[in-house]
């Protein structure tokens, strides 16, 4: 079963909040997929993780995955191998299967993308996985029960 970790976005925009969590994931040698909702954000969120001047370089891509540590895609898949999958904008998968964990990243001011967290919650709980709830406080990440 994977572990999968809901992060509620409050105060944040997406990339500020992705990238922290991306070089983590490097430092532990691991592979990331992230799965964006649309080609737009895709591209957006390509250029961001390039040009954001606040955070370290993230080696990562759109094509030739078997050489991204980090590849992004609108696909259900992890092509480049990754055990680590991050779920953007309401974006889901039908296959846990081979992730060691999937991080679920959901906009907080955005009553659509709650909605759906809440029911991915509920069917993730139902199905047996481990979860945790972080929520973005003006400390930081804050950690509960859901």
């Amino acid at each position: 079963m994977a572990d999968i970790g809901f992060y509620h976005l409050t105060r944040t925009e997406l990339v500020d909040a992705l990238a922290p969590l991306l070089a983590r994931t490097l430092k532990l040698g691991r592979r990331a997929t992230l799965r964006c909702a649309t080609p737009e954000r895709l591209v957006a969120l390509d250029a961001a993780l390039w040009l954001n001047p606040q955070h370290k370089w993230l080696p990562h891509g759109t094509s030739a995955p078997e050489f991204q540590p980090i590849f992004l895609t609108t696909a259900d898949s992890r092509p480049n191998g990754a055990d680590f999958l991050f779920l953007l904008d309401g974006t889901d998968t039908i296959d846990a299967a081979g992730c060691a964990r999937i991080f679920d990243l959901f906009d907080g001011r955005d009553a659509t993308q709650v909605a759906a967290a809440r029911e991915r919650w509920r069917r993730w709980r139902a199905a047996g996985h481990d979860l945790t709830y972080w929520r973005q406080t003006d400390k930081g990440w804050e950690k509960s029960d859901g």
